[in-house]
């Protein structure tokens, strides 16, 4: 098996030989300088948009402070929402209403001024389901499964599984042992070749087998 062209705008090919519109490489059609997606991380949504970048981050405005990071091979259903701190009102005054919104002259001096909170980051290879939203500053492992419609804050371990608003783990995917091993094997930042031809051991959650290629050339 061969992975897809890692530069293809649509990497999924349908039976009748044509590109499927709706699932597109996120890093093909995202240049935002606040957002930062890693190879073969794809995002499918039938209602295909003019701007990635808005779609899945709303909120996040060229210049501000903060970013949003996403590994490689993530799954990223319809839906998903990064609400990233730009999306803050004011909270020091009487009011939350954003009246610098309104006011040209104020408007790039209120954006500054509302609290800033850290950089939204997500691991290698997580699977997001439809309608995930993902509050600002949250910290998500690798292999994460985010069921779907789940509000996720705070920091969320490697191979957790979550659900819910507020999102909760509900198990981890895999040992302790199996974790740490598959953080230190990194298969994700392998070579493309060594990839594919560990497929096998991906999908069969073989770790023995999967360690065997990390030895390989």
């Amino acid at each position: 098996m061969t992975l897809p062209d890692p530069k293809a705008r649509n990497p999924v090919v349908l039976p009748d030989g044509t590109s499927d519109p709706a699932t597109v490489f996120l890093n093909r059609v995202i240049d935002h300088p606040n957002i930062e997606v890693g190879e073969f991380t794809y995002f499918n949504d039938a209602d295909i948009p003019e701007d990635y970048a808005r779609r899945i981050a709303p909120y996040l405005f060229a210049g501000v402070p903060e970013r949003l990071v996403i590994g490689k091979f993530c799954q990223i259903a319809q839906g998903t929402c990064f609400v990233t701190a730009t999306a803050n009102h004011p909270m020091a005054g009487f009011s939350t209403y954003p009246f610098g919104v309104f006011d040209a002259a104020r408007f790039s001096n209120y954006r500054h001024s509302l609290p800033h909170g850290g950089d939204t980051r997500v691991g290698h290879d997580c699977w997001f389901g439809r309608d995930v939203l993902v509050l600002p500053g949250t910290e998500i492992g690798c292999g994460v499964i985010l069921g779907a419609g789940a509000v996720v804050g705070g920091k969320i371990p490697d191979y957790a599984v979550v659900a819910g608003n507020p999102a909760k783990v509900l198990r981890m995917r895999f040992p302790d042992a199996t974790i740490a091993k598959l953080l230190e094997l990194a298969w994700w930042d392998w070579p493309t070749a060594r990839i594919e031809r560990a497929i096998a051991a991906i999908e069969g959650a073989d770790i023995e087998a999967l360690a065997r290629f990390a030895e390989a050339d």
